[in-house]
């Protein structure tokens, strides 16, 4: 009698168990059936241009991941408010995101990372790899009127050596495309995203009144992009809709100083 209760309570216990782990294993199953069949956005990034409205570009970490994640990072630090748009070409772009206003700026990692402090021994410039198809990353957006890209160095003017160190010079500044006549610049540069409000702004914008990027006068040599009166961009914010962004590979920026020094012993 007790060895018929015993393994009648031993079943129960068994049914039991069995139960919960099924249980367990349906929670699991339909938590990552949510996970992988829910329709995960992209981030929107607002831009406010002060005296000119709004902008928002959806953009597109599936094509540009590294590229992307800087770019939210650094907009959801506080980085681009307050810049300008100090580079405004007729039938090409618009272009923004440095620190100094004229495109000499660099970006550092105290901007990406608010855990290091400013001018600290781990504080340095930065750059990120360009993931374009040029640079061997499959990235065919291509870039016609109303996307955007990331801006970079060349470096090639000196030596067609340095395509890979212009490649990889990206940091902070971006230009969006007013036009679709500039689609043979794709695969050379890291198209991002896209503008799905605003492009009226983006319009308004590139028609501003440009000077020399030195001066007022008249240059041959230099182009005329500088708007006479400054664009600023108010501020920059990306919703996420809840996904973190990790911070981006970052790369050591190339040294030209240092090229020029070595390559033709010039000290400095």
């Amino acid at each position: 009698m007790e060895n018929k209760k015993s393994n009648t309570l031993r079943i129960i216990f068994i049914i039991i168990a069995l139960l919960i782990i099924i249980g367990i294993l349906v929670f699991l199953g339909m938590g990552y059936y949510k996970k992988f069949s829910k329709s995960i956005k992209n981030p929107i990034a607002t831009i406010e241009v002060k005296d000119y409205g709004t902008i928002k570009v959806e953009l597109y970490p599936d094509i540009a991941p590294q590229t992307v994640s800087n770019f939210v990072i650094l907009a959801n630090n506080g980085y681009y408010n307050g810049l300008k748009f100090h580079r405004v070409v007729k039938d090409f772009m618009i272009q923004g995101g440095d620190k100094k206003g004229d495109g000499t700026g660099k970006v550092y990692l105290s901007d990406l990372d608010k855990s290091i402090d400013a001018e600290s021994d781990q504080d340095a410039v930065y750059t990120i790899k360009g993931e374009f198809t040029e640079n061997d990353y499959n990235n065919n957006l291509k870039l016609n009127k109303g996307i955007i890209a990331m801006a970079r160095g060349d470096f090639t003017q000196y030596s067609p050596t340095l395509t890979k160190e212009s490649y990889n010079s990206a940091g902070s500044q971006f230009f969006i495309l007013t036009t679709d006549k500039n689609v043979s610049l794709t695969g050379f540069y890291a198209g991002f995203g896209k503008v799905i409000e605003g492009m009226d702004v983006v319009e308004k914008i590139a028609k501003v009144k440009v000077v020399n990027n030195t001066d007022d006068t008249d240059s041959a040599e230099t182009e005329k992009s500088k708007p006479k009166k400054d664009v600023i961009i108010s501020s920059i914010s990306v919703d996420t809709f809840g996904v973190k962004y990790e911070k981006p590979e970052t790369l050591e920026p190339f040294d030209l100083s240092a090229w020029f020094s070595k390559m033709y012993n010039i000290s400095y």
